[in-house]
């Protein structure tokens, strides 16, 4: 008989970058000593680059000095994967979790991730599936429509997943994103047209559908 599992949900808005990675590293901590449970956050940010750790400086496509004049900040990161755009109407994800209570390694929660994205952009229709060998994230045809990129500490998650509802596409013309040149993006909006996909207060409540292997 499997027995529930508890999963505190925090619903956050719209949060600074940097605000978040240091909420996430208290909370990484606070896990692996088990004073909490495990937590997801659901968020967005305002318009941010991110790089992950092996720091591909050269897939930001505009200049340093140019960021400020787009109203965007660039971060760089301890999280797998190349970079990435977050901006407002994106559906981010931060599970701070511990893989082993509930049984997962890194490449299966990995692929659970993207599961979970593919199950949300069912709810509107939309056929997504996971990339192809070495192409993590979420893809319609050859648009890519939800990125992941972890970190793994002792067991315990943070970072997590980002899925385009609405955002401003323009912002991933700025870099080459997730390091893969030869394919696009897109977003839940772009792909089904719906006026709901923008105007839809976004706090994850869609994705919560697909997340029931955390619970």
């Amino acid at each position: 008989m499997r027995v529930a599992r508890c999963l505190e949900v925090w619903k956050m808005g719209t949060i600074n970058y940097l605000e978040s990675i240091k909420l996430q590293k208290k909370l990484v901590s606070d896990r692996k000593t088990n004073k909490i449970s495990d937590t997801l956050l659901s968020l967005q940010h305002p318009l941010t680059y991110t790089l992950g750790k092996r720091r591909t400086d050269h897939n930001m496509l505009i200049p340093m000095s140019q960021l400020k004049k787009i109203g965007a900040e660039l971060h760089y990161t301890q999280r797998g994967g190349d970079i990435t755009f977050h901006g407002p109407h994106q559906a981010i994800l931060y599970p701070i979790i511990s893989l082993r209570e509930i049984g997962l390694g890194a490449r299966n929660y990995v692929e659970k991730l993207e599961l979970t994205m593919i199950e949300l952009a069912s709810l509107y229709g939309v056929k997504a599936c996971a990339g192809q060998k070495g192409e993590t994230g979420v893809w319609v045809g050859e648009r890519k429509i939800g990125a992941i990129g972890v970190q793994i500490s002792n067991g315990i998650t943070s970072h997590g997943l980002a899925f385009n509802i609405d955002p401003d596409l323009n912002y991933f013309k700025h870099i080459v994103p997730c390091g893969i040149a030869d394919k696009g993006v897109t977003s839940l909006r772009k792909e089904t047209g719906l006026e709901k996909c923008k105007s839809q207060r976004w706090e994850g409540q869609g994705s919560f559908k697909g997340l029931q292997w955390l619970c």
